[in-house]
């Protein structure tokens, strides 16, 4: 009980930390709420063109233009050279098509007549240029295929109107799991910070000389001293834990309570007893308590960094990722984002989630048994 009192007393000074944590966590959240849908959607927009016709508009012309005109936004521009560089050079228009004189004529006798373009080089004018290259490409076909003008352009026209229906079949709400990915990556930092700072806090406490010479010459065992210790400590990291899940509940609501939810919890509470195996580690290594808030500062941020809880996986480098590999952090965000976007629970698609756990336990005992060598070797020298 002496233990325990002792550890809530340290604790109770830590407590200002522990909230600092706490409320950039929900910051964090409530930011990502507001930001509104982060998942990337495909709009289909129209290419601005401008075109010059030296032709007579009929017959393969007309139908030329007309394709342009239902697929695009057809700019009038005047007909001059500075005109359109000018236009060109403020984005007025994407793309300029020069239809040159005879067009019709020599595309029905095969001469391939040459179309003229000038383009901005941008995302736009490769959709002009597809457009182009489409509609050029089945013109061809059908001129070869049939005799006569009308039945090219008939079949040209029935071509390029077909469209595909796309059906969106899955049921997940990614924008909904996106935000609680979010939410679950940034909490890498809190956690790892909260446990090994405060954790360390204490374990620097304890082994302060007049404790330790109190507790050396104490009636009580050294091993139930550290069992209780330990409890203590895993006590609180659970609580931190538990504080950060309801957090998470009462931001997003009972709508969090899904499959995914369960392995969220899972995931986060297998992190956080490596966040408790690492901060033992580092109560042990090091005695100064300056050196040990810059060593939790490069632990926690480091950590969060390379390992994507405050930039997304996919815009790190790759050889950041490869050293990323190397801490459990990376695991850990790695089952959060594989989870954003998993729509069934069967043995083949959780594999990979449970490989991440299985790393995180190989981390936790990692931890331990270094931990263990060193305690061990510190208390045969103290003796």
């Amino acid at each position: 009980m002496t233990v325990f009192k002792t550890f809530l007393k340290v604790l109770r000074s830590c407590k200002g930390t522990v909230i600092l944590y706490s409320v950039i966590l929900i910051l964090f959240a409530v930011l990502n709420m507001k930001s509104g849908d982060n998942s990337f959607n495909f709009i289909a927009e129209k290419p601005d063109i401008f075109i010059i016709n030296h032709d007579q508009r009929e017959g393969i012309t007309e139908n030329f233009i007309h394709y342009f005109e239902e697929n695009a936004n057809i700019v009038n521009l005047k007909n001059d050279e500075s005109a359109i560089k000018d236009a060109l050079f403020y984005r007025d228009v994407n793309y300029i098509i020069t239809i040159p004189s005879n067009f019709r004529e020599d595309f029905l006798k095969h001469k391939n007549p040459i179309i003229e373009v000038q383009s901005t080089g941008d995302y736009m004018a490769s959709l002009s240029q597809m457009m182009l290259d489409r509609y050029l490409r089945f013109a061809n076909v059908y001129n070869d295929t049939f005799s006569s003008e009308e039945e090219v352009i008939e079949h040209l026209t029935d071509t390029l109107m077909k469209t595909v229906d796309v059906q969106v079949a899955s049921k997940l709400d990614t924008d909904h799991l996106t935000q609680v990915t979010n939410y679950y990556n940034f909490a890498n930092y809190s956690i790892l910070a909260g446990c090994v700072f405060v954790i360390c806090m204490i374990l620097f406490s304890f082994q302060r000389e007049v404790i330790r010479k109190r507790t050396m010459i104490s009636s009580m065992n050294y091993k139930k001293y550290n069992r209780k210790l330990l409890f203590s400590n895993g006590l609180f990291a659970i609580f931190l834990w538990a504080f950060y899940v309801l957090v998470s509940i009462v931001l997003f609501g009972t709508s969090i309570f899904t499959s995914h939810f369960i392995f969220y919890l899972l995931n986060s509470f297998l992190f956080t007893l490596c966040a408790l195996s690492i901060a033992f580690l580092i109560g042990n290594l090091i005695h100064n308590r300056e050196a040990m808030n810059g060593i939790v500062n490069v632990i926690a941020l480091g950590s969060s960094f390379l390992c994507g809880a405050f930039v997304p996986v996919e815009y790190l480098p790759s050889f950041v990722l490869r050293i990323a590999h190397f801490l459990p952090s990376y695991w850990y965000i790695n089952t959060n984002e594989r989870l954003k976007t998993m729509e069934s629970f069967q043995l083949e698609t959780l594999k990979p989630i449970l490989m991440n756990m299985v790393v995180l336990i190989f981390f936790i005992l990692l931890f331990v048994i270094i931990t263990n060598i060193i305690s061990s070797k510190l208390r045969r020298k103290s003796a």
